[in-house]
This record gives structure tokens, sequence and C-alpha cells, in this order.
């Protein structure tokens, strides 16, 4: 066998291999390089023969150790079904009331609630039920529907304007389209506003607002829903005007727009998507909010 050629400036014997006048060294890869290559080949071998790898003609090697990380998780969520059930049995059969007044199953509820309330709520009412845009804030006590453990309970239960036409408990409720529909005049329109921006506390022109306030109590019977000093009814879903909590706008413009062509919003009824438990949990948790009310 000819002897190779050796680099004259390294000595390292090259491969034969040229390629524009530039030779190829036989660099010898380092021991540590080669003893690590060596040693995952054993590993992965070693893993294919303790876990489930070769295939067959009707199954699997079930691997040495027998198990996977599916089955430790279906062992270990089995294992955390077992330890719920009896609270889940307890609190599925439990009054509201019953619930808060137990400490252990109060606590148990709140964070099942919580956790539900992430993965159902949160894409409206957002993270700790803060609300936005068109989506009421659950940590405050201005409450459309009502704030207690009951109100609470059906609203999550059956929805709001969800759809009624199957749904005939939903919460249901429709402000007159006072402006779309040529109910008022625009003048009409902007007295009114005027009056409820002066309910709220806000900055407003009197004298409008004191033709505004004949709009409110006669020609529209805006107090008919939402009380006559702007107090709101929460047994019609009427919100309070005279605070400055807003679901959609409190500005000038705002207020204008829904007094013409009012918003209304749709919440999902949660009957049937999610069990007892987990309602009665939700519940419990948006009370623990903050602005949850005696009943």
């Amino acid at each position: 066998m000819a002897e190779r050629e050796r680099d004259e400036v390294t000595g390292t014997e090259t491969t034969g291999h040229e390629w524009d006048g530039i030779k190829e060294l036989d660099t010898p890869l380092p021991r540590w390089w080669l003893w690590t290559f060596y040693a995952t080949i054993i590993w992965g071998i070693g893993y294919t023969l303790a876990y489930p790898s070769w295939p067959g003609l009707n199954t699997n090697f079930k691997g040495f150790l027998g198990t996977t990380n599916r089955m430790e998780l279906h062992r270990e969520l089995k294992a955390v079904q077992q330890a719920r059930a009896e609270k889940l049995a307890g609190l599925e059969k439990a009054s509201l009331q019953d619930i808060m007044k137990n400490d252990d199953l109060r606590t148990f509820a709140t964070r099942m609630g919580e956790a539900a309330f992430k993965v159902n709520c949160v894409q409206c009412h957002q993270a700790a039920g803060r609300g936005a845009y068109g989506y009421p804030n659950l940590q405050d006590d201005d409450w459309l529907w009502g704030g207690t453990l009951e109100a609470i309970h059906y609203t999550i239960t059956h929805g709001v304007r969800y759809n009624p036409e199957t749904n005939e408990e939903t919460r249901q409720s429709e402000m007159p389209a006072f402006g779309r529909d040529q109910i008022l005049e625009p003048a009409q329109i902007e007295a009114v506003t005027e009056y409820v921006l002066k309910l709220s506390g806000q900055e407003h022109d009197a004298r409008k607002a004191e033709a505004g306030a004949k709009v409110y109590m006669e020609d529209a019977g805006c107090n008919g829903c939402h009380g006559d000093k702007g107090e709101g009814n929460q047994e019609l879903g009427a919100p309070r005007l005279n605070d400055q909590i807003w679901l959609f706008s409190g500005t000038r413009e705002g207020i204008m727009k829904q007094v013409s062509e009012p918003q209304h919003g749709v919440m999902p009824a949660w009957k049937g998507k999610l069990d007892k438990a987990t309602i009665k949990a939700l519940t419990i948790y948006v009370y623990s909010l903050g602005g949850g009310v005696g009943s």
C-alpha cells in the first residue's frame, strides 16, 4: 500500500482529495468527541429497550420499564380526580350559602373557580375580572343584574341575551334606539346627554341639562329603567347613570351614541357547557373578586 502524502506544514497525512490545488488533511477526531458519540449510541439503544419503541406486526415493543410519560400523566390525573371526587360531590350537592359557610369547601371552590375562569372567562372579562370596553368589570360593586351569589349564579348559568329564542331563561333587556328609530329629535338627544353627564357628576351644559331632565323623565321615559336619579335597576339590567363606571363610554360622544343607537352585549349561557360544580365554583370565585354583595 502506497504511503499517503504528508502536509509539509503540519506533518498530517492527506486524504488524497484535492480541489484547485487545495489538499484535504486527514485530521483525526478528538477522542473526547468519539467517546461522546459512542456513548450517545449506547444511550439510544438503552432508551429503546427501556421504553416502548420497536414496531411489530400487531403491536410494538413495550419496553422493560413498561411505562411512558403519557401513562404517568394519566396515573397522576386519575389520582388527582380521585382526591377531588369527594369535594366535587360536596360542591355539587351543597347550596351556595352552605359553601360560603364551609371554609374548606369555599377555598376549594374559589381555587377551582379561578382555574375555570382563566379557561372560559378571561377572553372577555380579562385577567382577575377587571373588564374591558363592552365587558363588565367584576371587581367593582356596580352590577347590571345583581351581585348576590344567587344573581351571579343565574347570570353564569343562563347568560345575557344568549339565544333568547331557545333559551327563555336568559337575561334579557334592550334599550330603545332613540335616534335611529326617530323616537327623539336630535336636539332632545343632545339635551338628555347633557342631563346624563350631570347625573354622573361630569362637566355639562346646565341649560341643556335642564331641558334634558324633561326628556329623561317624560319624553323618553328613561327613568322607567334607569331610575329617577339614575340609580339603575338590576331587575331590568339597566345600568346606573349616577356614577362614572361605564360599560361602553362615558364621554359626551359615547353617551350620545348609546342613546341614539345603543350597543347590547351578549354573554354565553354556561348551562350545558360546564357542569353544576364548575358553575358554582365560578360563582364563588366571581363573588370573591371584591364586588359581590350580600343576599
